[in-house]
């Protein structure tokens, strides 16, 4: 094991890993197929090693692979949201942060068996959550990593959650695919997640991913990445039969994504493709997001406790937690030759 203050690293026969202190994010890995050969899917922002990055909030400054938040989510000005969105547009809550404290402060490392690596973060007093723990363990069987995630609250409370692994796409548009079996309903994102960079239709449902309501009429096919267009957008897929996998024919390997979906009833597809044109993103940024959540869209605390479209729905978009019992949820990330 490999070790600094803000790094650490494991290898095992089928890979290697490391582990930034920032957000407790996983990124780089390596993983060695049964073929031999070595791949890399977790995604690392352009900016990650630019000067400019101190300047950066948590989140922004080394934006790597796969993380977990806790609350998921950000609230958004609630102007031009459609009726059913309008009236739960809570304002954000005292100190909110992107995507919850844990995305955005330096865990602290603890003690572990040499075979995986372990971080933990207190939360601020005034939180409902005391701290959450995050472990990280290569499977030395097999190119994959299993984690576990706790979170122990000071006192009963509902919160939006969610896991938020980022991939690296190939170069070629296209030339990836988005695998998994069915789902009961889809949805495009309600507003515009990035002014200027829209693709799909707002506020709509769909029950394919090849084909997805767009703005300008018609579908477009969601299922295959990166996008040919300039865009930065959400889908929110509901009711997923099994595990997610992401093809990248480019570079011939499968990785693919399972976990607990009575804790994550719904998954999140980030799809970022050269559409924010900001500093630091400056129209370079070109990854997707393949995120188990509990939460709608992402929109922060206050309108995942309200009584939002999703949750009339009948999906849960925030869990119970209870200080007699802290919470404890599995997911795992493994990698396959096509």
């Amino acid at each position: 094991m490999k070790t600094n203050d803000a790094y650490r690293g494991l290898g095992w026969a089928h890979g290697a890993l490391t582990v930034q202190r920032l957000g407790a994010m996983l990124a780089p890995v390596t993983f060695v197929l049964d073929n031999g050969r070595q791949v890399s899917p977790m995604h690392i922002a352009p900016w990650s090693n630019e000067p400019e990055v101190e300047a950066l909030p948590g989140i922004l400054r080394k934006l790597r692979g796969e993380w977990p938040c806790v609350p998921f989510g950000y609230s958004v000005p609630a102007d031009g949201w459609p009726e059913d969105w309008a009236g739960v547009m809570g304002p954000p809550e005292r100190d909110e942060e992107v995507h919850g404290h844990s995305s955005n402060h330096d865990w602290t490392w603890r003690d572990s068996d040499g075979a995986s690596l372990s971080l933990g973060l207190a939360y601020p007093e005034r939180s409902p959550v005391e701290r959450v723990e995050r472990t990280i363990t290569p499977d030395p069987s097999a190119p994959a990593i299993d984690i576990e995630f706790k979170i122990v609250v000071r006192r009963a409370c509902r919160l939006p959650i969610g896991l938020h692994p980022v991939f690296r796409l190939p170069s070629e548009t296209g030339a990836a695919t988005l695998e998994f079996g069915g789902f009961d309903e889809g949805r495009t994102y309600p507003h515009d997640v990035e002014l200027g960079a829209a693709l799909f239709a707002r506020n709509r449902s769909f029950t394919e991913l090849a084909s997805v309501p767009a703005r300008a009429g018609g579908t477009t096919d969601a299922s295959r990445v990166p996008l040919a267009a300039d865009t930065e957008e959400l889908l929110q897929i509901e009711g997923l039969d099994d595990a997610v996998a992401l093809a990248n024919h480019e570079d011939g390997y499968r990785v693919k994504l399972s976990w607990q979906k009575e804790h994550f009833p719904s998954l999140l597809l980030w799809y970022s493709n050269r559409g924010r044109k900001a500093a630091p993103w400056n129209g370079r940024h070109v990854a997707i997001g393949i995120e188990p959540i509990c939460s709608p869209f992402g929109l922060g605390p206050a309108t995942a406790l309200a009584d939002n479209p999703i949750a009339q729905s009948g999906i849960a978009t925030a869990l119970e937690f209870s200080p007699e019992k802290p919470f404890m949820t599995r997911y795992r990330i493994e990698a396959s030759a096509l």
